[in-house]
């Protein structure tokens, strides 16, 4: 019996084990299946993620296809229209027409109206974006305007005034009458502007497109040389660097660095190995040879570089180098800088063309007055004291001076001025809560003076320490011949300015509208920033996209100028500030005939000294500056504009029948820039 009870347990375990049978399999199928769902989402998921995320490349690379597309156009325009300019011109033509804006339209449609590598020339395997004009919309170039610049000596020629339309003729006549020149004229520039539209399409790989369109316009300026066979009377301002006094391989040489704006010496230029030289506009000198300074020897070569054991000395010069030129006549002395107080004009009225000013001092009482209305003593017993020219005009005081004043006048005159006797301290700052008005503060002694003009309310003022306001109508005014009258100072002071600086660091001091030359008898010591308060010009490359430093900012001309002069001293640098840099928004003259005046500095070293205009030296002096940046005002370019009654000099070109032309850096100005595709 046990025995039979054994043998039935054992079969019902049997039994029991066969009814199992297959679950395994079944957990099995059940968990492959799982993974196989799992595998096939995330596969799914992967390449969804792949086409999506291949589909946004390809699409983000079309868009930077086209707005390269776009920039490669554009810049074919910028260098189709420079490459129509002329390097010459016969007197009386323009160098562009509106012609050209066609030839440059055309030339850019049929380069760019199939698909394109945006990598053309590049090395293999490089970015596979491509570009093609919409032919649909036809990229356009087309005339806007342009704007004759000319200079006229004396009256106008006549037929004026002139536009680019309407062109001076083909020769300039020249005519004298009291040894003053009239009837002449210089062509400064033409600037022109066209307006352009792109639109482009873009591509990689794949099909996916992306259309942009870009329009806006572009300024080109050509600069015209003086017409063979003409004197002109160019400002020294038209200068970016002027040395009068320079002897080739004396021991020293030119700092390297890049130089901006025309360049010239009454002497000659030497070069040295401490760095490389790069002039951006034409340089010239009175000798013929120049002087490349080596570690021992000096050579005098009639060239623009020498060579010597194996190193070579070779400044870029973007604008040729002219060895051998006549020397360039320098001014006498600041004596029409003087007149122009009287009488804005500064012509030589007064000095009968002479070297003296006996003729002019004996003028000042009869013109001149200070804040109290007290003349300008006569003979020599004017002492300190600050005198504007005006007059009692019905009971009103009105500036400058009444008819026949001037000998010959038969109308009133233009008063141009601010005339300081004696040494003082000078601050020019903006009024506060105008736009134009210009304040002048001048220190002698323990007495200021406050003189503010104003051009919108025509008004000038003039006070003394503690006393009243004289209120003054009229403000000092630009009369010279040939030029429309217009708000002018000249500050004058017979003496030194012992301390000459605006309202502070980085502020703006001199005012949009003003013009302005300050000008000393002898020394002008200089202790703090003088600024525009809205720059004309770049000061950092690239400061608008692909442009040099000192190119003009559109839309930033105001006219607004300032030039320093001394005939009879140094402008010495006596920075005040604490940071040791210092910034001159200027063109500063230290330039006489028989002068040794320069630029020095008579203080702490200057870690950066920026000057924004030019600078013009007698001589090359210390200036004890870690880095030094001079931008050329470009609206100085070709003697065309200038700071009021600033020093000028007399130059006679050999007759050829041509004018030499050069295009500037042209300005690009994006107006709409739309991503059609996007949407």
């Amino acid at each position: 019996m046990k025995r039979t009870d054994a043998m039935t347990r054992t079969e019902k375990v049997q039994v029991l084990d066969r009814s199992t049978r297959g679950v395994a399999l079944i957990y099995t199928m059940l968990i492959l299946t799982l993974l196989t769902v799992l595998s096939l989402g995330m596969v799914i998921a992967l390449s969804s993620q792949t086409f999506i995320g291949g589909y946004y490349r390809n699409f983000r690379g079309a868009f930077y296809a086209a707005d390269s597309g776009i920039n490669i156009a554009r810049q074919a325009m910028v260098n189709e229209v420079i490459s129509l300019v002329p390097a010459s011109i016969t007197i009386g033509t323009a160098p562009l027409s509106a012609a050209s804006a066609t030839t440059v339209q055309t030339y850019v449609n049929n380069t760019y109206n199939a698909w394109g590598s945006i990598a053309a020339g590049q090395a293999a395997n490089s970015w596979p974006g491509q570009f093609e004009l919409n032919s649909a919309v036809p990229a356009t170039f087309t005339f806007a305007n342009c704007h004759l610049s000319y200079t006229p000596v004396g009256a106008p020629p006549a037929g004026g005034p002139y536009t680019c339309s309407s062109l001076p003729p083909a020769t300039s006549t020249c005519s004298t009458a009291a040894g003053i020149l009239t009837n002449c004229y210089t062509i400064n520039n033409f600037q022109y502007t066209f307006n352009y539209s792109v639109d482009v399409y873009g591509q990689v790989k794949g099909n996916e497109q992306s259309e942009l369109a870009d329009n806006g316009n572009v300024q080109v300026t050509v600069n015209i040389s003086p017409p063979s066979g003409v004197t002109t009377t160019p400002s020294f301002a038209a200068w970016g660097m002027f040395i009068d006094q320079y002897s080739l391989c004396s021991g020293s040489y030119l700092v390297p660095g890049t130089i901006s704006g025309p360049v010239f010496t009454n002497g000659g230029w030497t070069f040295g190995t401490s760095g490389n030289y790069i002039f951006t506009d034409s340089v010239g000198s009175h000798n013929a040879d120049a002087g490349y300074q080596f570690s021992s020897p000096c050579n005098e070569v009639a060239g623009p570089s020498d060579s010597y054991s194996g190193t070579t000395i070779a400044p870029t010069f973007q604008n040729g180098f002219n060895l051998g030129q006549p020397s360039v006549p320098l001014p006498p002395n600041s004596y029409n800088q003087e007149e122009a107080v009287l009488d804005g004009v500064g012509n030589g009225t007064f000095l009968a063309l002479s070297s003296n000013s006996t003729v002019l001092h004996a003028q000042f009482n009869s013109i001149l007055k200070d804040a109290n209305g007290v003349a300008y003593p006569t003979g020599s017993s004017a002492t300190n004291g600050v005198y504007l020219p005006y007059y009692n005009n019905g009971g009103v005081p009105t500036l400058g001076s009444a008819a026949g004043t001037i000998p010959g006048t038969l109308t009133p005159s233009c008063g141009g001025g601010i005339l300081i006797e004696g040494s003082a301290t000078v601050t020019v700052t903006p009024l506060a809560g105008s736009s134009t008005a210009q304040v002048y503060t001048i220190v002698q002694g323990g007495t200021t003076t406050t003189v503010t003009v104003n051009p919108t309310t025509n008004t000038t003022s003039i006070k003394k320490g503690g006393g009243a306001t004289t209120n003054i109508t009229g403000v000092p005014q630009n009369c010279s011949p040939g030029v429309a009258s217009s708000p002018a100072t000249m500050l004058y002071v017979d003496g030194s300015i012992t301390g000459l600086s605006g309202a502070g660091q980085g502020v703006g001091d001199i005012q949009n509208g003003t013009e302005l030359t300050i000008t000393a008898a002898s020394d002008i010591t200089i202790t703090g920033d003088l600024l525009y308060k809205t720059e004309p010009v770049t000061t950092t490359q690239n400061q608008i996209p692909g442009t040099p430093a000192d190119t003009l900012i559109p839309g930033n001309n105001y006219n607004q100028v300032l030039g320093i002069f001394t005939a009879g001293g140094n402008i010495n640098l006596q920075n005040s500030q604490g940071n040791g840099n210092l910034e001159i928004d200027a063109s500063v003259a230290t330039i006489a005939a028989g002068g040794s005046g320069g630029l020095v500095n008579t203080g702490s070293a200057i870690n950066t000294l920026n000057i924004i205009g030019g600078r013009i030296q007698n001589t090359i002096q210390n200036i004890n500056t870690t880095t030094r940046n001079v931008f050329f005002d470009r609206r100085f370019a070709q003697g065309g504009f200038a700071p009021p009654w600033f020093p000028s000099t007399t130059v006679t070109t050999t007759p050829s029948g041509v004018e030499a032309s050069t295009a500037s850096a042209p300005t690009v100005t994006r107006v709409q820039w739309v991503c059609k595709s996007c949407t």
